[in-house]
């Protein structure tokens, strides 16, 4: 890639910037589209019927029972007559045409705009979400569109982006919107992305992989204490969504939030590092990311960027080869760096791209292939 290539490249990323951060709260021309309460229902592929009208849910480890006229953790799954029904279907309260590398993935397609989406709801209860407006909410209690799968595909092709991604929530919970967008997409040429918590059923997650490109999966934590305690969720689940991920060959990335206190002690995540390598490979990129005080969370103090430096440090030592620090825009680790020659070949800061040193997806300067989707 040449000089003025990357420029253009990097200016691109930044209007991506200011754009995806003018649409963070509705316009009023997007307010005037939007309204409260249910659009669609759709029947859930993914529940067995119990006697007296009860439903068990198997789209996700939860297993919910739930009662006629009642729903699962989710608060966007109703059991209406012993049948179980998505409420928000083509029901989005969120969709912003994002720089890829806020999903964060660093090895798909840098520099392009990924079209994302999400509903309310969501499987698990973190204490610390940044999107918990939208996260811990039911249908009716937030603004949302009626966006049919065709006009989200439509819409994407619009402004050029070259992936749609599923985002902000646990993508889950919107599991049929999901799975009808992504069938349209794939059609389309386009890439299906999606940045989850990992908190699904291995039969729904194999059905999904069939159309699905790259996920990005929150490995919030290594114990079950801690995904027990400030996520109300289970960690086998997740490790379990990450082998199969691999094994059918879907582009893997991982983000772990760092939070002081909590999740911060460098034997866990020298732990977790080395699971990584051995189940999933050396060349799964990984992303260290600053916490800041939030929800249920806000007593606690940002991540030290020492903390962060020395989980870095930590994942490079355990063999891992792609190691990035994320909410901490200039630091070094936002680069990508060839593992063999350790020049680098991918310039970031923030959101913005700047020179790509990568030839059909090999390092300009020694060859090695590395890892990604880049064409």
């Amino acid at each position: 890639m040449t000089r003025r290539e990357a420029l253009k490249l990097c200016g691109k990323s930044f209007c991506l910037l200011t754009a995806s951060s003018l649409l963070t709260l509705p316009q009023p021309s997007q307010a005037q589209g939007m309204k409260k309460g249910l659009i669609k229902t759709k029947l859930s592929p993914y529940f067995v019927p119990l006697e007296g009208g009860e439903i068990r849910c198997e789209l996700c480890p939860h297993q919910c029972r739930v009662s006629r006229g009642k729903r699962g953790l989710c608060r966007v799954r109703e059991n209406r007559d012993g049948k179980y029904y998505s409420l928000v279907y083509g029901n989005p309260c969120a969709i912003h045409p994002d720089p890829i590398e806020k999903k964060p993935f660093f090895h798909v397609l840098p520099g392009t705009i990924s079209y994302s989406l999400a509903t309310a709801g969501c499987n698990f209860q973190c204490k610390f979400c940044q999107n918990w407006e939208i996260s811990q909410a039911s249908p009716e209690d937030v603004f949302g569109y009626d966006v049919p799968p065709e006009a989200i595909v439509k819409k994407a092709k619009e402004v050029s982006a070259r992936s749609i991604a599923y985002t902000y929530v646990e993508p889950t919970v919107f599991y049929e919107y999901m799975s009808d967008i992504a069938q349209l997409t794939k059609k389309a040429g386009l890439l299906n992305v999606t940045h989850s918590n990992g908190f699904i059923n291995p039969e729904p997650l194999r059905t999904l992989c069939k159309v699905l490109d790259a996920a990005n999966i929150d490995l919030k934590g290594f114990s079950e204490s801690f995904y027990r305690e400030l996520c109300s969720g289970e960690l086998n689940p997740v490790l379990e969504t990450l082998k199969i991920l691999k094994a059918e060959k879907v582009h893997l990335e991982i983000t772990n939030l760092v939070i002081p206190t909590k999740n911060d002690e460098m034997s866990m995540v020298r732990e977790m590092c080395l699971w990584i390598k051995k189940e999933l490979g050396a060349d799964t990129p990984i992303h260290f990311s600053r916490f800041y005080p939030l929800y249920k969370l806000r007593t606690l103090p940002p991540t030290p960027v020492s903390t962060l430096d020395k989980a870095r440090a930590e994942a490079l030592s355990a063999g891992l080869e792609y190691v990035y620090i994320g909410n901490i825009p200039g630091h070094e680790a936002e680069h990508t760096f060839c593992p063999k020659c350790k020049k680098m070949v991918i310039q970031r800061t923030g959101y913005m791209v700047g020179e790509i040193s990568l030839k059909a997806g090999k390092c300009n300067f020694c060859g090695k292939p590395i890892a990604g989707i880049w064409t």
